[in-house]
């Protein structure tokens, strides 16, 4: 049978042998933990606590404002010691809440209430989305947009299938195989709550040819014909919602636009099973499994961390650094971010956090090979937005669909020039959005 992918893309080498058998486990929460009032994509929340209050394990301590934010809560029960700015690992200062843990874990009594009954699945889909929205979940594949927005479809808009993304297609990572692998019945659950909110018809598991024991996994628990566990080519970046939704079912979202407009809601694997955690137990967003690997880990481990513990924790747990390690990211390999700081916290969009020695790196100029142009899955011009960033010519990156732009690092990955493409692009994306910002103002 031939199986199911998307044109283009590319094949970076997988690298996900050092964790792929390797379960979760979980990581001791830190004596303080540190976390952002902004983690998701959108506005910062707002605090709900000050120097001295004492919080809960589940506590509700940043509330959304907004309709693009997320809610935060504690991670940890113990005092709070500091709401002010602390660095985060998207590269600035936030303001951030610092909680001195007491090593009690006081569950918030909201949970407790919540936690008492086990919701049933005939539950509207208001509820569904108070819940959700109430949890703070966002999508955890590493974009953290608001999932409450995700669950609340225009009313022109018709759903009729829910993809969940089990492809996990970044190199190095394995927490989403981990969690299929091991919990199985709750994401398959928290599908169905999705599905129900959106008022859809069928659920489709979209799962690479790499994760074939989670593909036969998750299959031996469907119990629904509404319910398909699909198995795909494992090709970069099959992941990402416009291709996994092309090759799944061969629709076409359009340009500028979402998977709204072709009936879809795409949701991560350990996003849909927060979904079905809130909602079964009323248990918040304070903790999420993530891959700690590459070269310069000793030893890598796939991890339940709590939202807040700063990356040296993590690392420490994973028997720390070796010798000249100079490259720490946030995330895989190909759309990951650059740290330069231990002391940032793990966040809601925290997929992993990789560690190697970099090699000597020297840009050269473009050949006009159009490699990059072959690769692309979005069917851009990377070296023509290139330019145009590079010089600010943001009508005209515009014109070349710079905003379509998924920045999965394909056309960085597959040019021989080493010419940093993404960076540029990702330049001349925040500029024009900035700029769009000022005129409707």
């Amino acid at each position: 049978m031939k199986l199911k992918t998307f044109p283009k893309g590319t094949h970076p080498p997988e690298l996900k042998d050092l964790t792929a058998k390797k379960p979760l486990e979980s990581i001791p929460p830190p004596e303080k933990v540190f976390i952002p009032l902004l983690q998701h994509f959108g506005s910062p929340a707002e605090s709900l606590v000050s120097k001295g209050d004492e919080v809960c394990l589940g506590q509700k301590i940043g509330e959304c404002k907004t309709l693009f934010s997320a809610s935060v809560h504690s991670s940890v029960s113990g005092k709070v010691l500091a709401v002010d700015n602390h660095v985060h690992p998207g590269g600035s200062l936030v303001n951030t809440i610092t909680i001195a843990n007491d090593g009690q874990d006081r569950i918030s009594p909201e949970i407790k209430e919540k936690g008492a009954h086990v919701l049933e699945m005939d539950i509207g889909p208001d509820e569904i989305r108070h819940i959700v929205k109430e949890a703070g979940i966002v999508g955890l594949g590493g974009a953290a947009f608001p999932t409450a927005v995700k669950l609340t479809p225009p009313k022109d808009k018709t759903i009729d299938t829910i993809i969940i993304n089990g492809c996990e297609c970044e190199p190095m990572l394995t927490a989403d195989s981990r969690l299929m692998l091991e919990y199985p019945e709750d994401i398959l659950y928290g599908a169905e709550i999705i599905r129900l909110a959106t008022g859809a018809e069928r659920i489709i598991v979209g799962i690479e040819d790499n994760k074939i024991e989670a593909f036969k996994t998750l299959k031996n628990y469907v119990k629904n014909a509404s319910t398909e566990i699909a198995l795909l080519k494992t090709k970069y970046p099959q992941g990402a919602e416009k291709n996994l939704i092309y090759a799944l079912l061969k629709r076409e979202v359009p340009r500028g636009g979402l998977p709204f407009d072709v009936g879809i809601v795409v949701q991560n694997v350990g996003t849909s099973k927060a979904i079905g955690d809130a909602v079964k137990d009323g248990i918040p967003l304070h903790q999420r499994a993530i891959t700690v690997s590459g070269s310069g880990i000793k030893d890598p481990k796939n991890v339940m961390v709590r939202i807040g513990t700063p990356f040296k924790n993590v690392i420490e747990f994973c028997g720390g650094l070796k010798d000249n390690v100079d490259t720490l990211i946030m995330g895989g390999p190909m759309m990951g971010i650059s740290q330069w700081s231990l002391d940032v916290p793990v966040i809601k969009g925290t997929s992993g956090i990789l560690a190697w020695t970099s090699s000597p790196y020297q840009e050269y100029d473009c050949i006009r090979c159009s490699r990059c142009v072959d690769h692309c899955p979005m069917g851009l011009v990377p070296t023509q937005l290139m330019k145009c960033a590079k010089y600010e010519n943001l009508t005209e990156a515009e014109n070349w669909g710079i905003l379509d732009c998924v920045e999965c690092g394909c056309c960085q990955y597959s040019c021989p020039a080493k010419i940093p493409l993404v960076h540029w692009i990702r330049f001349g994306k925040n500029k024009t959005i900035s700029l769009r910002r000022k005129k409707s103002a």
